[in-house]
């Protein structure tokens, strides 16, 4: 390869990567300025947006947002459709429809879809593309195509502490008790109690709590645990605090 050659293909790489460069810090900037926080003009659209709370943005679809309450910390990932209403610009009257609590977080692609009621507790975690309605269209019309019959709506409540695995489907009218396991896929629908782990299509318990006997069947090993105080601070150390828990995590596996 001649000089001239090898001056092109260095000028080349360096342009390269120049732009390369300058397209990623871009888009970080772009994502920055595109969060939606309570001191954003679109943050201010909702019913509440909570001290500390956070939309990642891109966003998904977000209207009825006067109908949406979003607590404390709650941080909401990319792609994140949050809904109240069919279509924007409806009156949906004086109560909440969508409430979701303090410090959530929910995982990104997921969908909270309200019509009627849907309640998440708090510290409640969704892995990514998770859906959450209260509507369903019904199907009793033989003649008619399903998607035009009349909608019946059923409320959800999900209680504080709950995972929802990635792509779990919460159907209208499911009840979650605290502290319940999701696994990832499943279908839920119906009143599942507190301290148990569903999964399955349709969802069924496949481990629960007693107070006596402990968790049935038993687990294989007690889970470790981590203080209030602890994950405080671990929120707060940032990256650093991840840190601490991944080496915590590898040190525990042996």
């Amino acid at each position: 390869m001649s000089f001239a050659a090898s001056i092109k293909d260095a000028l080349a790489s360096r342009t390269r990567r120049a732009l390369t460069t300058a397209v990623h810090r871009g888009w970080e900037w772009v994502q920055r300025q595109g969060e939606i926080t309570p001191s954003t003009p679109a943050g201010r659209r909702f019913a509440r947006l909570g001290d500390g709370a956070c939309i990642a943005f891109p966003v998904g679809s977000l209207y009825g947002e006067p109908w949406i309450s979003i607590g404390d910390h709650t941080l909401i990932g990319t792609h994140v459709t949050i809904s109240a209403g069919f279509v924007p610009g409806l009156d949906l009257g004086s109560s909440i429809i969508v409430k979701i609590g303090d410090s959530c977080s929910i995982g990104r692609g997921s969908h909270v879809v309200g019509h009627q009621s849907i309640e998440i507790g708090n510290d409640v975690f969704t892995g990514p593309h998770v859906y959450i309605t209260d509507q369903n269209h019904s199907y009793g019309d033989l003649d008619m195509p399903i998607g035009r019959q009349w909608p019946e709506n059923n409320p959800v409540v999900i209680g504080d502490g709950c995972w929802i695995g990635t792509g779990a489907i919460i159907l209208p009218g499911t009840r979650l008790g605290r502290n319940v396991a999701v696994a990832g896929g499943a279908v839920v629908r119906g009143e599942f109690p507190d301290h148990c782990v569903v999964a399955g299509v349709p969802a069924k318990i496949v481990r629960r709590y007693d107070p006596e006997d402990g968790w049935l069947p038993p687990m294989k090993g007690r889970p470790s645990l981590i203080s209030a105080d602890e994950l405080a601070q671990l929120s707060v150390e940032g990256l650093e605090g991840l840190q601490l828990l991944q080496d915590r995590l590898r040190e525990e596996a042996g």
